[in-house]
Parts: C-alpha cells; sequence; structure tokens
C-alpha cells in the first residue's frame, strides 16, 4: 500500500506548522521548507499519521493505523500549479502497480495567477477552460503512472466566503469573480463523478463560513495569508479525506 500527496500548499506542513509554532525560528523567518525543521502538521502528513497528542480524535485514524507499513511520498509543494505537479512532482513521483490512495489539492493557484493578472471576462473564461484541460491531462498522466490508483480530487477552497474578497490578498484587483473558481470546483467535481477510480473530496464546501466571513478564531486559515491553511485547517482537509476514505471503505466491505 502506498500513499501519495500531489499538489500546492493545502497539503504541505509549512502553513499549518508555523500557526502552531511548530518550525525553527529561521523557518518563521524565512518561510522556506529548506530553512529548518517543520511539524508535520499539514493535511497529507497527518492523513498519513495523526499527531495524536494534537488531535486525539483521530486517534486510529490515520494510513499508518490502517495500513501498517505504508510507503508515503508527499511531493506536494508551496505554490505549486497544474505546470509545478506535472514538470516537478510527477517526475520524482515513483512508477508502481500497488494499490495507491493519492490526494490532489490544486488549481488555486492556477486561478489566482490569472485573477492577479486582471484579464477580460472572455479571456479568464478561456484560461479557466484551458486549467480544466491541464487538469484533465495530469489525471490521465497519474493513471498512466499509478494505474491501480484511488484518487481524491480536492475542490479549492474560498477563503472570501462567497464576498469576494481576501484581506491582504489580490485587494488591488477589487471583488475577485468567484463565478470562475465556481467553473473550476464543478470541473473537479465531474471528473471526481465520471472517473472510476477518483473521489471527490469537497474541501470548498467544508470550508464555507469558517473564512472572511468568520470571527478570527473561527477560521480555518492561517491569519498571516487568509489563502494557506492553519493547523485546524490542515486537520479538517485530512478530515474530509479521511471521512471519504473511511466511508469507501465501509461500502466495499458490505459488498463483498
Amino acid at each position: 500500500m502506498r500513499y501519495v500527496a500531489l499538489g500546492d500548499s493545502m497539503s504541505i506542513d509549512l502553513y499549518p506548522a508555523l500557526d502552531a509554532g511548530e518550525t525553527d525560528v529561521a523557518v518563521a523567518l524565512e518561510r522556506r521548507t529548506e530553512a529548518g525543521a517543520i511539524a508535520p502538521l499539514g493535511a497529507a502528513s497527518l492523513l498519513a499519521r495523526n499527531d495524536d497528542e494534537r488531535w486525539p480524535d483521530f486517534v486510529g485514524r490515520d494510513l499508518a493505523s490502517i495500513c501498517p507499513g505504508i510507503v508515503v511520498d508527499i511531493l506536494a509543494t508551496d505554490g505549486a500549479t497544474i505546470g509545478d505537479v506535472f514538470d516537478a512532482q510527477l517526475s520524482a513521483l515513483r512508477d508502481g502497480d500497488e494499490e495507491t490512495v493519492v490526494t490532489l489539492t490544486v488549481g488555486g493557484n492556477d486561478l489566482l495567477s490569472a485573477f492577479a493578472a486582471r484579464p477580460r471576462d472572455t479571456l479568464m473564461e478561456r484560461i479557466v477552460r484551458d486549467i480544466g484541460g491541464a487538469y484533465d491531462a495530469l489525471l490521465d498522466a497519474i493513471d498512466a503512472r499509478l494505474p491501480r490508483a484511488r484518487l481524491l480530487l480536492t475542490t479549492v477552497y474560498d477563503p472570501s466566503d462567497l464576498t469576494g474578497q481576501i484581506p491582504g490578498v489580490l485587494e488591488e484587483a477589487g471583488q475577485l469573480p468567484l463565478r470562475h473558481l465556481d467553473t473550476l470546483n464543478a470541473h473537479i467535481r465531474t471528473r471526481a463523478m465520471t472517473r472510476d477510480n477518483a473521489l471527490l473530496a469537497d474541501v470548498h464546501a467544508h470550508f464555507l463560513g469558517h473564512g472572511a466571513s468568520a470571527e478570527p478564531e473561527q477560521r480555518w486559515y492561517w491569519r498571516r495569508s487568509l489563502v494557506e491553511p492553519s493547523a485546524l485547517g490542515a486537520s479538517e482537509i485530512r478530515r474530509v479525506w479521511a471521512d471519504l476514505l473511511h466511508l469507501t471503505r465501509a461500502a466495499e466491505a458490505a459488498l463483498k
């Protein structure tokens, strides 16, 4: 059994560990993963092996408990786009025909980059279609490398809580056109429903109400940048994945 985490900062340890104060000083100052030690508090790390002291509700609900000896490859990186997953993460991925769980968190940075450029609406629509096409090609490439993979396709969360405004992020761009985020997430949901080996991890729906519209203590985003998950946010992303895998395992057992 194997677990592979692909994608962007929704999956990684950096921001949850910074939020929890569980990094070396150099990491806190430079915000670079290579600057020092970082506690494994990101969504992918927690799915692989829970921090039982911090999150006792998840004791026994991690992949290490369900599948002792599981091989873990966390390849997700900060700021990754779909192109980065293709170029860097897939090139580092070892092919294999073993049963594999793959979590994929990608597309948000592609969309934010486009929002920052403030293209006219017709061009933005074409950009979102291109992002969807690249997403599909990425799924095909993962399938080719890992033919026995179970893909957990994760929607992109909305830190603005449907307002189109994220404090401290792209404020100069004005109200963000969230219909394009809706289009991308609809594409991800469709792919999860139409691919036999895919499941929908709807983090977008799960996180609504825990972003800009919430009181600071109720937010699931890092207080210094509301596009990144906090320690609690990382655990909540993990919750969506863990619940999804638990339901799938129960359904498969019932059919045997």
